[in-house]
């Protein structure tokens, strides 16, 4: 698969179905397909870790990389945001909400997230319509 190097990439436990609903859905709603996306669990995932130097990072956050610029925790989220577009994009004002709240609420989240939505025994497997969209 060929990504630019500016390409935004979406890191995601891929075993999570939280996390795997969060990626469908924006797959779904990112119709120029700007954004490509990697499971924390993959060899891609681990390399792009290792090049962030988030190697021992946790995966209880999903991590965009753009460029050299790495965000994490609800930050992800309102980045997403604008890569959207349209009305999406207004949902990046949830900014104004000072990030340790809005962290802390994704902490909590994070934590119970497989005892409230579940976990798969192995990582999603992309739509073959997507598959490009995937490293």
């Amino acid at each position: 698969m060929q990504y630019k190097t500016s390409d935004p990439i979406l890191l995601f436990d891929g075993v999570c179905n939280l996390c795997n609903g969060f990626v469908k859905g924006v797959i779904m709603r990112d119709t120029q397909a700007v954004i490509r996306y990697a499971s924390l669990q993959s060899e891609v995932g681990q390399q792009l870790l290792d090049t962030v130097g988030l190697s021992d990072f946790s995966m209880d956050t999903v991590i965009l990389i753009e460029g050299e610029k790495v965000f994490t925790k609800s930050d992800v989220s309102l980045r997403i945001f604008q890569h959207l577009g349209g009305a999406w994009s207004y949902l990046y004002y949830l900014s104004i909400i000072p990030k340790f709240i809005r962290d802390s609420i994704y902490d909590l989240i994070a934590h119970n997230r497989y005892r409230w939505f579940g976990k798969q025994d192995t990582c999603m497997l992309p739509r073959p319509e997507w598959e490009d969209r995937f490293l």
